[in-house]
């Protein structure tokens, strides 16, 4: 079942046990190097010493977006403009790094964990009158304010949404797991509920769904359903597979007709829960986050550059 979980972890417990000591065993003759070679390099207690082993890297801009900085997309720009350095020297993208190196973005101090780590996920249900941005020189009140704290990192949010919509946002710890979850390629659909001031006609419907020319190039809905309404109230259901900005009321604009409420319910898989209130977060289970990565496209989505990077985007999906 999905749950809300503290930040933080618990220390590991201490014991008052310790392993038995082994005593090494006496060296042999057969020990004796063999002629043209060279002996072999010993410990303090006469043993081989074992040959050190590789340190495992990675790239730079994927143990930064793991250890939640950021995502890729954006952690490339980052190495790019010359924030990130590597022991003292400006980072190139494409650079690997390993345990043993001293990262820093803006001259502060990362630290990276390079094991595996589970990611975690973040439903919100966002109210209108809040920012999906962590710096806002208005001083509006920012959605990240009402996360729970990480350890270690930070949250991300997939897609946003604009200041006057409401419904699904979706957060994880994970930089790789965002950009799958936006990517353009990827070709997630989101689902909204639109309420207008007006009725469309059949002509704008079909002009909606079958293509209709923005500023920034063609745009159509997936689906386009009634959703009910009256008087001069009237609801319908869309869906997209991208999320330039604030698409979804341009695209009703360029029909001439005034969106009055905007509410995401699903990106993806993922529904906004009915339990799941405004201003409240929920967080996935162990079990629902493997789940909603099996249902994902394959990883391999980074040659194609998406419009939409999230947090650290200035577009809002809607």
């Amino acid at each position: 079942m999905s749950r809300q979980r503290k930040s933080g972890g618990r220390a590991a417990a201490r014991t008052p046990f310790r392993p038995p000591s082994i005593k090494p065993k006496r060296e042999s003759l057969g020990d004796e190097p063999q002629a043209g070679g060279a002996p072999p390099a010993k410990g303090r207690r006469g043993r081989p010493r074992p040959e050190p082993a590789p340190a495992a890297t990675t790239k730079l801009h994927k143990a930064l977006a793991d250890a939640g900085l950021g995502s890729r997309r954006e952690l490339e720009e980052w190495i790019l403009a010359g924030r990130v350095s590597v022991n003292g020297e400006p980072a190139h993208v494409g650079q690997r790094v390993g345990p043993q190196d001293k990262v820093r973005v803006n001259g502060k101090l990362v630290h990276l964990r390079f094991a595996d780590r589970r990611p975690r996920v973040l439903l919100y249900h966002k109210p209108e009158g809040e920012i999906v941005s962590r710096d806002d020189p208005q001083g509006r009140t920012s959605v990240f304010g009402k996360l729970p704290r990480i350890g270690g990192g930070r949250w991300i949010a997939v897609g946003r949404l604009d200041f006057n919509s409401c419904g699904l946002l979706l957060f994880t710890s994970d930089g790789a797991l965002a950009d799958r979850l936006m990517h353009p390629r990827s070709g997630i659909e989101r689902e909204y509920a639109v309420r207008v001031v007006g009725e469309l006609s059949l002509a704008a419907k079909e002009r909606l769904v079958q293509g209709i020319e923005l500023e920034d190039g063609v745009a159509h809905f997936g689906r386009l359903v009634e959703g009910g309404g009256e008087g001069t109230n009237r609801w319908y259901r869309v869906t997209l597979t991208e999320g330039r900005n604030r698409e979804v009321r341009r695209m009703f604009e360029a029909v001439g007709i005034t969106v009055s409420r905007l509410m995401r319910v699903r990106y993806g898989p993922v529904q906004l829960p009915p339990r799941l209130k405004r201003g409240m977060v929920l967080e996935l289970s162990p079990a629902e986050v493997s789940a909603l990565i099996k249902q994902l496209p394959a990883a391999s989505l980074r040659s194609v550059p998406a419009p939409d990077d999230g947090e650290m985007s200035e577009e809002t999906e809607a």
